[in-house]
């Protein structure tokens, strides 16, 4: 596989004008660049959403776990004396 594949995309002209505005402000070089850019946050944004809904599903299902062990926990220390 090469390292260095060339490929083009034709976009829109909204799209275009979208690319070369981002690309000025975030003072890029190339349109390319902010393509690439957009990916990698895509990304980063799509393995935080998954990360977070994977803690939200662990959350809930030990949620009634906890208070079980809350209800039993001041029987642990009773008859001791």
């Amino acid at each position: 596989m090469k390292s260095n594949t060339k490929s083009s995309i034709t976009l829109p002209a909204a799209e275009l004008k979208l690319v070369r505005a981002l690309k000025a402000r975030l003072r890029l070089a190339t349109n390319v660049e902010v393509v690439r850019r957009g990916l990698r946050l895509l990304a980063e944004t799509t393995e935080r959403s998954a990360l977070k809904d994977a803690y939200r599903r662990a959350s809930r299902a030990t949620r009634k776990s906890r208070d079980e062990v809350a209800a039993l926990d001041r029987l642990a220390g009773e008859g001791i004396e």
